[in-house]
């Protein structure tokens, strides 16, 4: 009979156990993972908190779940059991996250013990198609996609806070007048993770590679100009991000796209990537 003991805050000498289970499924784990294999487990480096459920069985012994609490609430894996004692460690503290995003079935078996307190939520997506690509993409490259340089950050960040709007529904400036996003942002260059297309110095593409594992690369925040789509960008565009990740880096390439958002959809196929699970997101 299995038996789960209160979530707790995981250790350095839990790190072999976590480093299983992020391998289990490296593309779903791809965002946490980036963060473990650079930090470790200690919390400040981390930039938040790990948290595990034990497993205990005659045959079994381990982590049954894994969440990780920082800006994002990452359930990554756990039974109902498991996920109910997440919640109430979250529970503990007033919310800081700004969503809860991971694998669909942890996600929002955490949101229905979660929502009574933190709810509501702006938004639910439930069904958004997790996608990888392990080969050269299957259309052509768009060669005029480059990494930006931190020179041109005044020139990038406009499209990024535009992608950002539709994409998430808030404007990243809010708060503190946009200061925060631009650091990000910032970093994101610096570290050659920002791609775009440039015509007549204005953005007519752009995409990021957000979480960088070891053998993961996860693709974010890809955008279109708005007088320049239909036009192929998008695909040419995100295979030569994917094709930096596959061959460059000798990483997979993956992404997630909300499912209705069928031409998206329709373009990521295209290009090679199929789905490898689902995630969920509720968004603050």
């Amino acid at each position: 009979m299995l038996r789960v003991a209160g979530a707790r805050l995981l250790e350095d000498r839990d790190y072999p156990a976590v480093r299983a289970a992020l391998a289990a499924d490296p593309v779903a784990s791809c965002m946490v993972s980036a963060r473990v294999e650079v930090a470790g487990l200690d919390p400040w480096r981390l930039g938040g908190e790990l948290w595990g459920a034990d497993g205990r069985s005659s045959r079994t012994s381990g982590l049954n779940g894994l969440c990780f609490s920082g800006p994002n609430l990452i359930p990554l894996r756990g039974d109902a059991a498991a996920l109910r004692s997440f919640a109430d460690r979250a529970l503990r503290r007033a919310r800081s996250c700004s969503s809860v995003v991971g694998p669909a079935e942890q996600v929002l078996g955490m949101w229905d013990e979660l929502a009574r307190e933190w709810g509501p939520a702006r938004e639910v997506r439930q069904d958004q198609p997790l996608m990888a690509l392990d080969r050269l993409p299957e259309v052509p490259i768009d060669r005029y996609v480059r990494p930006v340089r931190p020179d041109e950050i005044d020139r990038y960040l406009p499209a990024a806070i535009a992608m950002f709007i539709e994409e998430v529904g808030v404007d990243p400036r809010a708060g503190d007048g946009g200061a925060g996003y631009r650091a990000r942002v910032s970093e994101l260059i610096a570290s050659g993770r920002a791609f775009a297309r440039f015509e007549d110095g204005e953005v007519v593409f752009k995409a990021e590679i957000g979480a960088l594992s070891q053998s993961v690369g996860q693709i974010q925040g890809v955008w279109v100009h708005p007088e320049r789509r239909g036009q192929g960008l998008g695909a040419t565009g995100t295979a030569a991000v994917a094709a930096r990740l596959v061959q460059g880096m000798g990483r997979i390439a993956s992404l997630y796209v909300n499912s209705f958002n069928a031409p998206a959809l329709a373009v990521y196929r295209k290009i090679g990537f199929r789905q490898v699970g689902r995630y969920a997101t509720v968004l603050f």
